[in-house]
């Protein structure tokens, strides 16, 4: 998997845009909450909401030591850093991309929730 994959996945989620809000830091949004730190362009990670709380987020940690890790500033609230390419499998990383974005539709209010498109 790799940086382009993870981002155009963010992007085809219902609502999703994306938005530089620091210059050269990609972020995906859904209404104007941000579901995924993207960084760079040239990345190697994202960041993803992992959990309700830090400690449900923890899981990634002791499960992927060497690839999660709690995201600077925010991570008391759940948020982690995976490496796209390492050892969390591509399956998992997508997952963990539904499961933030999830999330954080779960807390807009439902004025502001986008409506995903009939199958």
């Amino acid at each position: 998997m790799t940086w382009e994959e993870i981002r155009a996945y963010c992007l085809a989620k219902p609502g999703a845009w994306q938005d530089e809000p620091w210059e050269g830091d990609v972020v995906v949004k859904v209404g104007p909450k941000i579901f995924a730190f993207l960084g760079e362009q040239s990345g190697s990670s994202v960041g993803l909401k992992c959990g309700p709380n830090r400690e449900a987020a923890d899981e990634w940690l002791l499960r992927y030591p060497e690839d999660a890790s709690v995201t600077a500033y925010i991570g008391r609230s759940g948020w982690n850093t995976l490496r796209i390419g390492g050892a969390i499998p591509d399956d998992e990383l997508l997952e963990a991309v539904d499961a933030s974005y999830d999330t954080v539709v779960g807390k807009l209010p439902k004025r502001d929730r986008p409506v995903a498109p009939p199958r």
